[in-house]
């Protein structure tokens, strides 16, 4: 089997990490590895002579004892999976990796549905017979998990299609979404005579030249092209695939399961995304006029979203230099939240190489509490990069803090993991322009953080509003490929205005987001946590002592409370329609301040 190539110097970044994952297992093959696989298989099947169809009548210290037996499962379970995730997200077009990763999901698939009863059985239990049990101490520790599982009660199925559908997720779901991402992981763009992937031709929309930033939006429309029949198949299939689960389940609507996922209620999220599309015109509209006059055009074309503005050099920020400006960042707000951020750094939990066959993008997963959590990001020295990295890192110091409740109770909802990611972005930022004297340099970061926190609230609401308006359309029936082209560039526009040129070269880009496969509806939660953390923010600039230590507090509640009681601290409540306009005006404000230097 290949192994992940060692990063060497670079001229440009200095020397990039790989991470390393025999923190978790030596190889795919290690002895320690498959020990585990019959250790947790041995652990299933006990668990499950002992308890299925007993679990209703245990007394609530038997059943607390359950719930923790049934974790230890859970977390050799996911420590397994997460390692073979990550090695095949290093390497998807290594066709050894892709197999062990695909054979590790079937074995862990088939060891997960001999535990499966115990949740289904725990969710049969009656509220009434319940609710003494949970005065129980062994019990009552347990409160959160329980009530978060038992949310989906009303929408449980027989314990056949529960057990059905849970071992057809290998062949079916996750089988589509490998080919997704295989299919984008070997796809080549050529520009300028380079063959690139995935990655390094998105980067180019960055770059200062507008006529590579044209020929990389060529390639990109033409190679997106040439694999869309396979990528609408994908997304159909999905879409279908998700519509009959819902209908069986009695989901009113294609968002209601990730609104229940993320336990908050369906009123919030509607207030969120009516509230962003209507400040539409006072942000991206405006802000992408005065971008086309600062770049002397009369529209800007789709691939000038993320051009430089003129003066902006973007210089190349090495990896090390990376590395000191977020955690410096992350130090001046708590010393032990850059301390937690260090260790990423120093033991390596951190992959951030550029390479053929990585997964494009960024991600930081949790693994289980018992590791750590690892980080992959697609370092190319832009400050962009330098704002994922803040963004990630955000995400891991969560994952570390909450993973002190263990891996039951550690789980965070999308809505808040991403308000973690932003706040330490929403850091960084707020730090290099109080170090920034220069006022052509201050417009020029404030100019990328507008752009930043439209592509975080603006485009993501679009793109939400996208997956609604496909998943609606395709319950009559399959799309074509210019059917779904159309129903993306009439989003794009409405989001967009009349500031662009939006033509049939944008049409097939939708065919180029992640999410869209793996986790439909994630998008709004990016919208959710920036508002979120702008309204956390202001409170933060006018808190007195404590408040990094009530933010690292509500990290490390993990999934215990929900957003009501994360936010009762800080004064501020979700479910308040001004709660989002005073998120939004905060980037309101930021444009203000550009159209003000303008004068």
């Amino acid at each position: 089997m290949t192994a992940l190539p060692a990063s060497g110097p670079s001229e440009d970044l200095g020397v990039l990490p790989n991470w390393k994952l025999a923190d978790l297992y030596s190889s795919p093959d290690s002895p320690e590895l498959e020990a585990d696989l019959q250790r947790v298989q041995a652990q299933a099947e006990a668990f499950r002579q002992r308890y299925e169809t007993r679990v209703g009548a245990l007394s609530g210290a038997a059943l607390g004892a359950a719930i923790g037996e049934y974790e230890r499962i859970q977390e050799l379970l996911g420590r397994i999976g997460s390692y073979a995730g990550l090695l095949y997200a290093g390497d998807m077009s290594d066709s050894k990796i892709g197999q062990f990763f695909q054979t590790v999901q079937e074995r862990l698939n088939g060891i997960g549905t001999l535990v499966l009863f115990f949740t289904l059985e725990v969710n049969r239990i009656s509220e009434e017979a319940l609710t003494p049990k949970l005065a129980v101490a062994e019990l009552a520790r347990w409160r959160p998990w329980l009530r978060d599982l038992r949310a989906f009660r009303l929408h449980q199925l027989s314990d056949d299609l529960e057990k059905l559908l849970y071992e057809k997720h290998v062949s079916g779901r996750a089988a589509w979404s490998r080919l997704f991402d295989e299919t984008l992981a070997g796809m080549r763009f050529e520009v300028g005579g380079r063959s690139l992937t995935t990655t390094e031709a998105f980067d180019l929309f960055s770059d200062p030249d507008p006529l590579r930033r044209a020929e990389a939006a060529a390639s990109v429309k033409t190679g997106l092209n040439g694999a869309i029949r396979t990528l609408s198949l994908i997304h159909n299939t999905l879409a279908k695939d998700k519509e009959i689960e819902d209908r069986w389940r009695g989901y009113d609507a294609p968002i209601s399961y990730r609104n229940l996922a993320n336990y908050v209620e369906d009123e919030v999220v509607e207030t969120m995304i009516g509230t962003v599309k209507a400040a539409y015109p006072a942000i991206s509209h405006r802000y992408y006029r005065l971008k086309a006059k600062w770049l002397g055009l009369e529209k800007l074309n789709h691939w000038d979203r993320n051009a430089p503005l003129p003066g902006d050099d973007d210089r190349v920020i090495r990896w090390d230099e990376a590395r000191g400006i977020v955690l410096d960042s992350y130090r001046r707000f708590s010393p032990r939240m850059a301390q937690i951020g260090e260790r990423f750094f120093t033991e390596g939990w951190i992959d951030a190489a550029v390479r053929p066959g990585k997964a494009p993008g960024a991600f930081a997963h949790p693994t289980v509490p018992s590791a750590h959590p690892y980080i992959l990001v697609n370092f190319m020295g832009k400050t962009r990069d330098v704002m994922t990295l803040a963004h990630e890192l955000g995400h891991g110091v969560h994952q570390v803090l909450a993973g002190g409740q263990g891996l039951l109770l550690a789980d965070t909802p999308l809505t808040f993991a991403e308000t973690a990611s932003v706040f330490g972005e929403m850091l960084t930022f707020r730090s290099l322009l109080a170090a920034e004297t220069d006022p052509r340099r201050r417009r020029i970061m404030l100019a990328r953080k507008v752009e930043d926190m439209i592509s975080t609230v603006v485009r993501q609401i679009a793109f939400c509003d996208f997956e609604r308006r496909f998943h609606d359309e395709r319950r009559r029936g399959e799309l074509t490929p210019d059917r779904i082209g159309e129903i993306w560039l009439e989003i794009q526009r409405e989001s967009l205005s009349d500031a662009f040129t939006i033509d049939d070269e944008y049409a097939p880009y939708w065919a180029s987001i992640p999410h869209f496969v793996h986790t439909p509806f994630y998008v709004y939660a990016y919208a959710f946590g920036d508002c979120l953390v702008n309204s956390l923010y202001a409170v933060y600039e006018r808190a007195e002592e404590g408040f990094a230590e009530r933010y690292l507090a509500m990290l490390s509640a993990g999934g215990t409370l929900r957003h009501r009681e994360l936010l009762a601290p800080f004064g501020l409540d979700a479910a308040d329609p001004g709660f989002w306009a005073r998120g939004l005006g905060v980037l309101q404000g930021f444009i203000d301040q550009l159209e003000a230097m303008e004068a």
